[in-house]
């Protein structure tokens, strides 16, 4: 019965000054449907980025790396074999690029339940052939279905089929960059140059476009018998094994793993991009605190307005206080309308940041670096209005909180003797 009879008290002080308390739940709205927005669009904006770099790199890429040999011959001389040896001008080992018992080592990954696909990759230095200009590139020979499985490879092949790379014998899938620099179209031959001085000519079967404007500037792709055939290898030559784990955030541990186990240099994606995650971390921090703001903010609004509502009621808190309502009772007064005012306009709030994420996720947006994205980026994930809702409640609690404390306190008998 109590409880009831606060409810009702706290509705009739609410609907006394609706305009102040309208006033008051439009603020709160306003910051939710700014918060959810903001958060909304800047996630997806991250995801976006995100999977321009994510969704083209392996978790773990093995490869070889031509590097000096750390151990000289002197150091293996007897003699000399406590002294600290000074050797000038060392050149790089005589070795090649090629991962060596390729076959055995995707044999041992396929079996690894960490993993989730492997896609064997060649990279080959070559010079396209423009009639008198040579423009310097890079294929990248592939499994063309294991590429695309792991990653969406034909999501970025904006002209001509993907499959065309493995059905067409001597084929290739210019970057768009690198295709308007040579002004290749589609079914064209180019004629490319190793660096071993080989050359061969290459049917244009599509256009690849990954974002990255100076990436497609150079990057073309074959498929990986086109590629062995292009270097002079054999059809076992590879030099790079790309890895997909089921757990991308164990990446580190394993690649340090895998380049015992096997021998290999390996990078783990968060090594190889740790730049651009620092640069994604960043925004998210922007966008909560931007966000968090606002909702304080709004905070500060209803506490001013109880404020000066508890100062306009100081007749009424006495009353209240004079028939037997205790300073707790005034306190969850209080409290209950600042709550009021919290689910009301949180709740609006998460219904106009929906409306308003949905509206811009309509907005068109054509980019010619961009061709896979067709509108604004925006993530519905539903952590942002669990954040939303509980952000809400607490600031207008902790709002209504310290306003309610000062008006259980007030001495009835001093402001009935003051009237």
């Amino acid at each position: 019965m109590k409880y009831k009879l606060i409810l009702s008290i706290s509705k009739s002080l609410l609907l006394a000054r609706w305009k102040q308390t309208l006033v008051a739940a439009i603020g709160v709205t306003f910051s939710i449907t700014m918060f959810i927005t903001l958060l909304s669009f800047m996630s997806g904006l991250n995801d976006m980025l995100d999977n321009l770099i994510i969704n083209r790199t392996p978790h773990v890429r093995l490869y070889n790396e031509i590097q000096p040999s750390k151990i000289q011959p002197i150091d293996n001389y007897s003699q000399y074999k406590n002294y600290h040896n000074f050797v000038s001008s060392i050149k790089p080992k005589n070795e090649r690029l090629e991962i060596y018992n390729n076959a055995a080592i995707i044999k041992a990954l396929k079996k690894d339940i960490r993993v989730l696909g492997i896609a064997p990759k060649i990279t080959a230095q070559v010079i396209y052939n423009v009639g008198a200009i040579d423009i310097t590139g890079v294929i990248n020979g592939i499994d063309v279905e294991a590429e695309n499985k792991l990653f969406f490879f034909k999501d970025y092949v904006t002209t001509g089929n993907y499959i065309d790379l493995k059905n067409t014998p001597n084929s290739i899938i210019l970057g768009k960059g690198a295709a308007d620099k040579m002004l290749a179209n589609i079914g064209d031959v180019i004629q490319v140059t190793t660096t071993k001085g080989d050359r061969m000519q290459l049917k244009v079967v599509g256009y690849f476009q990954s974002g990255l404007q100076d990436l497609d500037k150079v990057q073309s792709y074959a498929s990986i018998t086109t590629a062995q055939k292009l270097m002079g290898e054999s059809n076992s030559f590879i030099t790079d094994i790309q890895i997909k784990l089921k757990d991308m955030r164990s990446a580190p541990v394993i690649a340090i793993e895998y380049q015992k186990l096997f021998e290999v240099e390996a990078i783990d994606i968060q090594t190889a991009n740790s730049q651009f995650e620092t640069g994604s971390s960043v925004r998210t921090i922007i966008s909560y605190a931007v966000g968090v703001t606002l909702l304080i903010v709004a905070g500060f609004g209803i506490y001013n307005i109880l404020n000066m509502m508890i100062y306009e009621k100081m007749d009424s808190i006495a009353i209240l206080k004079a028939t037997g309502f205790s300073g707790k009772d005034v306190n969850r007064i209080f409290i209950t309308i600042a709550l009021s005012i919290g689910i009301f306009g949180g709740s609006m709030g998460l219904i106009f940041g929906f409306g308003l994420s949905n509206v811009i996720d309509q907005i068109p947006f054509n980019t010619a670096a961009l061709p896979t994205i067709k509108t604004f980026p925006i993530n519905y994930n539903p952590k942002f209005y669990m954040i939303g809702s509980i952000f809400s409640l607490v600031t207008t609690y902790f709002a209504g909180y310290f306003p309610s404390r000062k008006a259980s306190k007030i001495d009835p008998v001093i402001i009935i003797r003051g009237k």
